[in-house]
């Protein structure tokens, strides 16, 4: 007999749950298609599921039909998306999370400044494009901590820092560290832009990985959030796995294992936890205990223009 330790807080943020609920509201409002910019979240699952309901995913604003309804991704985009979506005329549901809109707000305010702005993110990734865009001029991206210590600036003196929400915790902090070894006035934003979600999910997996012989992450590959709690708990020495359901686990993955834990990222539906525990269940880990380290209350209002629409039928 097996058990399962259950990382809690796990799945959805708010963020997330307001960016599926944004498209299925355009969708019930406008009904289909509607068009959507980019993946609306990281998540395999829900993409294929909002497609199936009518919504059309398209990788640029210019490939949407003039006057169209178009529904901006959760990660946040750079400001020539909102021009040349007004160009065409089209209907937008700007989706995007409040909290990269705060770090997209920062990165104005320290731009006006005059400071060069060193953001700590992955290179392509939705959100740090977005952000970059705010001041590309000024905007230097450091993905490690070596290139902290190398980064050259223009104005050593004059140097602000921002982050993209979904890192890694711990890395995000030594690569910090190592900026203010090297520019010791660097400034930060008032509040740390790794977001409460990415930071609740990581504790949580840390707890669990401490306790476990393997980590199942259920997340999609292009997920940031997902990668880092995988990265976590194989930091902490337990083998961890990526997978976007429980059909992509390797039985082999468990062999020998008495304790599995269990954690999904923060674009991943709960169903997709219920599959998992249930295929679990069927190879002897039928003892669930769950892992609880916060409680999450969070929940953001929908853009506007959205609000007074009833909820689409998931």
């Amino acid at each position: 007999m097996g058990r399962v330790l259950l990382a809690a807080p796990r799945g959805y943020c708010a963020g997330v749950e307001r960016a599926v609920d944004a498209v299925e509201r355009a969708l019930a409002e406008h009904g289909p298609p509607v068009y959507v910019r980019k993946q609306i979240v990281h998540n395999l699952h829900v993409v294929r599921d909002l497609e199936r309901k009518g919504a059309v995913f398209v990788e640029e604003e210019t490939e949407v039909p003039e006057g169209a309804v178009l529904v901006l991704s959760a990660h946040g985009s750079p400001p020539e998306v909102y021009r040349n979506a007004r160009a065409r005329g089209l209907r937008l549901v700007d989706a995007t999370c409040p909290l990269v809109t705060k770090v997209h707000l920062e990165a104005r305010r320290f731009a006006g400044e005059g400071r060069t702005i060193l953001l700590i993110g992955h290179a392509g990734h939705e959100e740090v494009v977005g952000t970059t865009g705010q001041a590309p001029e000024r905007t230097v991206l450091v993905q490690t901590v070596e290139d902290a210590r190398t980064v050259e600036v223009p104005d050593p003196g004059n140097v602000s820092y921002l982050t993209q929400t979904t890192l890694s915790v711990d890395e995000a902090e030594r690569i910090v560290e190592a900026l203010r070894e090297r520019f010791p006035g660097i400034q930060g934003p008032p509040r740390e832009d790794i977001c409460y979600a990415t930071q609740n999910r990581q504790d949580a997996v840390k707890e669990v990985a401490r306790r476990a012989d393997v980590v199942l992450v259920i997340g999609s590959d292009n997920s940031s959030n997902s990668n880092r709690l995988a990265e976590v708990a194989r930091d902490r020495g337990t083998p961890a796995y990526l997978v976007d359901d429980e059909t992509e686990v390797d039985p082999a993955w468990l062999a020998g294992a008495e304790t599995v834990g269990l954690t999904s990222g923060a674009s991943a539906p709960e169903r997709l936890v219920e599959r998992m525990l249930g295929w679990l269940a069927e190879r002897g880990f039928d003892e669930v205990e769950e892992v609880r380290l916060a409680e999450e209350h969070v929940r953001f209002s929908l853009p506007a223009g959205l609000r007074r629409l009833p909820l689409a039928t998931r």
